[in-house]
């Protein structure tokens, strides 16, 4: 595994507020998030003399040329200019944060409070951040609170510090380190945690994120739970203890979703949720004696299964990538977990027999007009906003037209597999064929074949 990245991130404060950007939903990472103006160290930045201005004492040179060039980049804001103008009071090291082992990409972040004597007019690089705002510590938290956006845990946890203390100083580690036998737990939307499982899934993913959320008294869900063997399961399950679990909710029947399942739900005595057709097609490929001892509730679309900050999490049905599929959304449509609709890592196949594209499409364009603030897919980070479902949509449509033209010039499904999945893992290419097959068959149900 590639080391770390070491990057910088700052800590704009001014009279008592503290500046935050929202990243713009197109990004990689942490796309639709609020966030700390930051980047990485480049290589640049190791060249050169130490930083001889005041404000920099004590700070490694090659952060100090990294920050004030990500500033630069980001913000259009020279800090050096900015101090040597007498509008910087304090710069100092404040805390650190490394990527957790599960994200393919990680970082070593070393975060910096930068105390400013006066307000800055900052011009935003409008492909990175799309707006920006001033507020207190306790106003962001407060909004943190009521899941008004998305944040990366460092982020929200140097806010927490400085909620409660203004002036604190240093921070240490911002990333919670998980309890000796647990597993890492994620709150980026306050009142929903993401806990990856290592998992029997699909490369390029090698974990499927088990969701906990809902309030007690009441059911306390962990959402597709799939521990890939004995050692996690035994992980998992002292996790879900410690955060208060009492029911398991299965968004649909593939393995990499409910693995071990039912050995976690008789060990604690849960019941298992899961929609009729999830239940039909387990019993078919597990036989009856998965359910053996377990308390099974059938659940569908408009019912209620837990609530959050006192609003309803009501069952959406989204078939096509499978036909039982369920997502999970609050009331005031301020989370969705969205299951296989999507996945920030690798891609969602559609296949036969449960799989189909017309319903997969639909699926997506209803979540993109429920307009969630914030969505949780099995694999991967959350994301700010639909974005990445529409660009998705929009992809696959484009996919269509090319097998669609492909097919009208004589081309067999194998020749469309070598001419749209060129330098694809040849190991995920039985599934793209799938994928051509099923974008096939929709565009036979739509009549567009013969013409």
């Amino acid at each position: 595994m590639p080391a770390p990245i070491d990057s910088v991130t700052a800590l704009l404060m001014h009279d008592g507020e503290l500046f935050l950007a929202l990243r713009h939903p197109a990004l990689q990472t942490f796309a639709g998030h609020q966030a700390f103006p930051g980047g990485k160290v480049d290589p640049e930045d190791t060249d050169g003399a130490a930083f001889e201005h005041p404000v920099f004492d004590g700070i490694d040179a090659r952060l100090a040329r990294a920050l004030c060039r990500e500033l630069k980049e980001e913000l259009d804001f020279d800090l050096v200019q900015f101090a040597d103008e007498g509008g910087v009071r304090s710069i100092s090291a404040c805390g650190h944060a490394l990527t957790p082992m599960h994200i393919p990409r990680r970082f070593n972040t070393h975060f910096f409070a930068v105390h400013l004597e006066r307000r800055p007019d900052f011009v935003l690089h409008q492909p990175e951040a799309i707006s920006s705002k001033w507020a207190s510590a306790q106003d962001w938290l407060s909004e943190f609170e009521r899941g008004q956006f998305i944040i990366a845990p460092p982020t929200i946890a140097s806010i927490r510090a400085l909620a409660r203390d203004p002036q604190c100083g240093h921070m240490g580690n911002l990333v919670a380190v998980a309890p000796e036998g647990q597993l890492m737990a994620i709150e980026s939307v306050a009142g929903l945690i993401q806990i990856p499982v290592r998992s029997h899934t699909l490369p390029p993913a090698e974990h499927t994120n088990c969701y906990v959320t809902g309030e007690l008294p009441g059911q306390r869900l962990a959402i597709d739970p799939s521990p890939c063997d004995d050692a996690e399961l035994d992980r998992l399950s002292a996790t879900l203890l410690a955060q208060g679990v009492n029911a398991l909710l299965i968004t649909h029947h593939h393995p990499d979703h409910h693995e071990r399942a039912d050995a976690l739900a008789r060990r604690h005595g849960w019941p298992i949720l899961m929609s009729a057709r999830t239940a039909q097609r387990i019993r078919d490929r597990k036989g009856a004696a998965f359910f053996e001892g377990i308390e099974l509730q059938l659940v569908g679309e408009g019912d209620g299964v837990a609530s959050w900050h006192e609003e309803p999490i009501r069952v959406l049905e989204i078939p096509g990538h499978d036909d039982g599929q369920i997502a999970l959304m609050t009331s005031q449509r301020t989370w969705c977990i969205v299951g296989d609709l999507i996945q920030g890592i690798g891609t969602v196949v559609i296949a036969k027999p449960e799989g189909d594209m017309r319903q997969y499409f639909d699926s997506m364009q209803r979540i993109i007009d429920l307009a969630p603030l914030s969505i949780f897919p099995s694999h991967g980070q959350g994301l700010g906003g639909t974005f990445r479902l529409e660009e998705t949509l929009r992809h696959r449509k484009l996919r269509e037209e090319h097998i669609l033209r492909l097919h009208r010039e004589g081309n067999s499904v194998q020749q469309m597999l070598d001419a749209i999945y060129v330098g694809v893992d040849p190991r995920l290419l039985p599934l793209a064929r799938k994928n051509i097959e099923s974008h096939l068959e929709k565009l036979e149900a739509e009549g567009l074949l013969s013409g």
